[in-house]
């Protein structure tokens, strides 16, 4: 990582010694082409040094197996083919002084290479928890688990999590993981992030200014299942929260919420006004469940925008505001208000794993749980 140039497979220019983020090929750094130093700028001297490998071949046989078992998104079984079929070669593991990391037991100014250890940090963190927690480790983690381990990467790490990463467990006997999700890049305005152009964004920086429910949407109505990268386009990012959580989910509560609390003392009525409506909202948590658990995530949010659009009709078609003014219509008007507010307490749900703050704070807001029966 301490020099960047061309790599040696596709040509992209300003890549690290050691993989390519444009085509995800591994190499050593006396591959690169135009090598120089990322801190000085100056070409970099050649000098023999003694390292430590990993023979990732010997688990060509398991790595083909497992990595074509339904544990992988057909774009990296895809790229995998490739890569076995050029050969699985030797894994340099160790880096010389000075370098950041573990040293490696026995050696001199060695360090074990960040991707070897990088990823036991899964596996020491999640101890930290269950020694906290007061789980067995060994149930999530020994060969015969029963328990589902995913993870998600971005697409310039696979190389790393599918093959290095379950060749290790395997040879340590632990267990691999369920599957390996692959997402793309971040960008900023359709260009990727760079403190020079003003488009190097930190989650500090964010939280320092915005709430991360908003992003945390942003992300989750452009997110799939495929390996894409997602933009975030600050004019459109506005727009899409503004529009969707305050113009068409809370917008909702807050064309029914007045009338309850100013005419019914804060008290919905027993009665809904629509029952087969608040019936189809209610199954469609089916649809959304299983957009969720495939990872097509921005399919579920269009569905719940979709039955979010369909609610505001109802309340535009109801008129609660015409309903008000008219005498003895109170049992209507409350009806109509009741029905409003269970259609938005049935899209929190749903909309719950993306927006859990906004979510609890609905639930104060509601003096209620936002359980439906037979919801997940």
């Amino acid at each position: 990582r301490f020099i960047r140039g061309e790599c040696p497979r596709c040509g992209a220019v300003d890549q690290y010694g050691d993989n390519c983020e444009a085509c995800g090929s591994t190499y050593s750094p006396g591959d690169l082409k135009n090598p120089v130093s990322t801190i000085s700028g100056a070409v970099p001297i050649e000098r023999e040094s003694e390292h430590q490998f990993f023979r990732l071949a010997d688990f060509e046989s398991m790595l083909q197996s497992w990595t074509s078992s339904g544990r992988l998104q057909p774009e990296v079984v895809n790229k995998l083919a490739e890569w076995f079929e050029s050969g699985l070669r030797e894994w340099d593991i160790s880096r010389d002084a000075p370098y950041f990391g573990f040293e490696i037991p026995g050696l001199t100014d060695k360090y074990f290479y960040v991707w070897l250890d990088a990823p036991i940090g899964y596996m020491a963190s999640f101890r930290a928890l269950c020694e906290e927690a007061g789980l067995d480790f060994d149930e999530y983690w020994s060969p015969d688990s029963e328990a589902e381990l995913y993870h998600f990467i971005g697409k310039d790490i696979v190389y790393f999590h599918v093959l290095f990463w379950p060749a290790l467990l395997y040879g340590a006997n632990f267990r691999t993981p369920t599957a390996v999700f692959v997402h793309g890049f971040v960008t900023v305005d359709g260009e990727k992030m760079s403190k020079s152009r003003g488009t190097y964004i930190t989650a500090q920086t964010y939280l320092q200014h915005l709430n991360p429910e908003y992003l945390r949407y942003y992300y989750a109505a452009k997110l799939n299942n495929r390996v894409e990268d997602i933009d975030l386009n600050l004019e459109d990012f506005i727009q899409r929260v503004n529009s969707d959580l305050v113009g068409k989910v809370v917008n909702i509560a807050a064309r029914c919420a007045g009338f309850i609390n100013k005419q019914f003392n804060d008290r919905i009525g027993n009665e809904l006004d629509d029952p087969p409506m608040y019936q189809r909202f209610v199954e469609a948590g089916d649809s959304i469940a299983t957009a969720y658990q495939n990872r097509e995530f921005s399919r579920a949010m269009r569905e719940i925008m979709t039955l979010a659009d369909e609610a505001n009709q109802y309340i535009n078609a109801r008129q609660p505001w015409i309903v008000a003014r008219q005498e003895g219509g109170e049992a209507e008007l409350q009806a109509i208000c009741t029905q409003g507010i269970n259609l938005f307490r049935i899209l929190l749900t749903w909309l719950s794993p993306v927006l859990p703050v906004v979510t609890e704070q609905a639930s104060q807001f509601l003096n209620c749980e936002l359980n439906i029966p037979g919801a997940w």
